[in-house]
């Protein structure tokens, strides 16, 4: 490791009222110094590099100008927060991001007064906004209210709607787009900057609201054709003709690594903004750090790295990763089936459908972050006979539920939910984890709920979602790698509701569903030895269930535990509520349901997170004991 970086001007600040004394011609050097201290940080314990350069000076800017905490400022996502949490107080636990009991790689209200508003998923920065800008109006505030949304984010419909009801309801916000692909308009140098500290200033922003008025007098259609005429024209040169028809008044695009374009504008908004205000500002990911700016998609989320080359630290993989295990599959069954496609929202590295792009680029649709839109997208192409593959992290299938349940399984349309990222994901914390998709699926009607308990299970799953056409169906695995398990060369076509036995055993029952089954089969060493004979199962379907499995181990065990990698209401509610209704447990069985612990856990180590949920060898057996009212003697277990 490279020893911390100097950073003299940067020493001086701890929060944003000490920002607020430096000199405007020093913020330059302090920009240098914070990219630094960011850099170091990241370095030694991963996480997102490329947004937060990006918006060292926009941050910086930001709080020089405005009255934080009082003046709210929102990050939308919040993976570019970095810089935002050095400035705010948090620089002495930088070096804790998304470590445990370290700070969180997002916005996180309880984490410091400087995050009014915690965010992870995208989109939401400028409702939440609205409402903040709302109620200071309610309440009487002159506060300000920013969110600062990225260009990606904007591919979302909430964002939208949102922008309609902002200029609907002349609230005052300030929207700041940071457009770092340059993906809407490219800044045009020094006359940019001229135009948009001109139409910002008060002048301008006066004669505009004196302009209404003044047409108001006229009727309203009257005053719409002028007012509409006006902003056509200044959209023209400025590009935000679109934002100005919702109602917003629209400035930029500026430089968003200048302090002399930033300062003048900020201001100037601060000073004389009345109603909703976007402001278009153009950065570059990775700024001011080489390898990052040379591969921004690399930089975007990064393991521990060597500051001086940018080499990333890499693990060695025992195993190849669930995710590159589903789109190698899937890639082998779209060469075979035709009416196979992959469709993706904004995930494609992530969720392994980038494989199949690689072969099938006609047949692989990424439709940006638009988890609503993804499901109907592929409800359509089903409707039509396509085999659709709508493969979505867990917690991102959330946001689509309502198109899950009208769109799709109402219809009883062949829709395949591959859900990457179950159960606990580690570093990204709560607002990432999939905790909820087996409860939330289980419970439809007509819809086939599967999990992989290894990479080889995953490949059999693949195979039976490509043949199943009667309604929605979809299998779930964890991030990381598997287990090591040898892997078919084609999977196999499993028969629908039915699971298996891996040991079998005489009075202790494990019946897992999902990757839980390894830290099952360990368990039932430890319990063997103690003079516990244990059978364990592999349920593979949450829906429908193995009727015939449970009655047999309900039926010929003393106790049942079913272990699972989501959140009560899932596989084990489904188990116990089939056994109440066939009496099952009229005779004495004793059952306990394993899930994820009902509060919303912070980030640590995904085994550290398993093992304080009581889902690891050792928690599995303890709830053994504990269910047989015995003392835990003499069993052995390797942590």
């Amino acid at each position: 490791m490279t020893s911390i970086p100097a950073t003299p001007l940067l020493d001086k600040v701890k929060l944003p009222s000490d920002l607020r004394v430096i000199e405007d011609r020093d913020l330059t050097q302090l920009a240098r110094e914070l990219r630094d201290e960011m850099i170091d940080a990241v370095s030694r314990t991963g996480g997102h590099l490329g947004a937060g350069l990006g918006v060292v000076e926009l941050t910086i800017a930001i709080h020089k100008v405005f009255n934080t905490p009082d003046d709210r400022l929102i990050f939308d996502v919040g993976h570019q927060c970095y810089p935002h949490k050095i400035l705010t107080g948090r620089r002495d636990r930088i070096r804790t991001l998304r470590q445990e009991d370290g700070l969180s790689g997002f916005t996180r209200r309880a984490e410091s007064e400087y995050d009014p508003f915690g965010a992870a998923h995208s989109s939401t920065s400028i409702s939440a906004g609205l409402g903040m800008a709302v109620a200071a109006d309610l309440s009487g505030s002159k506060r300000n209210v920013i969110a600062v949304i990225g260009d990606g984010a904007m591919s979302a419909g909430m964002a939208y709607e949102a922008l309609n009801n902002a200029g609907a309801l002349d609230a005052r916000l300030i929207v700041i787009l940071n457009d770092n692909d340059m993906s809407i308009a490219p800044p045009t140098g020094a006359m940019s900057a001229y135009l948009a500290r001109l139409a910002s200033g008060r002048t301008y922003m006066g004669f505009r609201d004196l302009g209404k008025k003044l047409t108001a007098y006229l009727g309203k259609n009257v005053d719409r054709a002028i007012t509409r005429a006006v902003e056509h024209a200044r959209g023209y040169v400025t590009g935000g003709t679109m934002f100005e028809e919702m109602g917003f008044y629209h400035i930029g695009p500026i430089d968003g690594h200048s302090f002399d374009h930033l300062l003048p504008v900020l201001r100037n908004v601060r000073d004389n903004a009345r109603g909703p205000v976007l402001i278009h500002v153009v950065t570059q990911k990775g700024k001011g750090y080489a390898p990052a700016e040379a591969a921004a998609d690399k930089y975007h989320g990064v393991n521990k790295f060597d500051v001086i080359t940018g080499a990333q630290a890499k693990s060695k993989p025992n195993a190849p990763s669930y995710t590159s295990v589903f789109g190698e599959a899937l890639v082998q069954e779209a060469a075979l089936d035709e009416k196979i496609v992959g469709v993706t929202a904004a995930m494609p590295n992530g969720t392994g459908i980038d494989k199949l792009a690689d072969v099938f680029p006609a047949r692989t649709f990424d439709v940006g972050i638009a988890e609503q839109h993804a499901v109907t997208f592929a409800a359509g192409l089903a409707a039509e006979g396509y085999k659709p593959f709508c493969a979505l992290y867990s917690t991102f299938l959330q946001r689509g539920y309502d198109q899950i349940v009208h769109d799709v399984a109402i219809q009883g349309l062949p829709v395949r939910f591959p859900i990457d990222r179950a159960g606990f994901v580690g570093a990204d914390g709560p607002t990432h984890a999939g905790s909820f998709d087996t409860t939330f699926l289980a419970t439809l009607p007509g819809m086939v709920v599967m999990a992989a308990a290894d990479e080889a299970e995953l490949k059999h799953m693949v195979r039976t979602a490509a043949a199943y056409d009667e309604g929605p169906i979809s299998f779930r695995y964890p991030r990381g790698e598997g287990v090591g398990i040898e892997l078919p060369e084609r999977g196999q076509i499993l028969e629908i509701g039915k699971g298996r036995v891996v040991k079998q055993g005489a009075k202790v029952a494990l019946l897992s569903f999902g990757t839980r089954l390894k830290e099952c089969v360990l368990a039932a060493e430890d319990l063997d030895a103690a003079g516990l004979s244990t059978t364990v199962a592999d349920a593979r379907f949450a829906k429908p269930l193995d009727q015939d499995l449970i009655r047999q181990l309900a039926r010929h065990h003393e106790v049942l535990i079913t272990i699972e990698e989501g959140a009560v209401g899932g596989f084990g509610s489904h188990v116990l509520q089939f056994l109440a209704t066939e009496g099952l447990l009229d005779n004495g069985l004793k059952i306990r349901s394993l899930v994820l612990p009902d509060i919303w856990m912070q980030q640590a180590s995904p085994d550290a997170m398993y093992a304080k949920a009581g889902l690891d060898r050792a928690g599995i057996v303890s709830t053994v004991f504990k269910t047989l009212g015995q003392p835990q003697i003499g069993v052995g277990f390797a942590g």
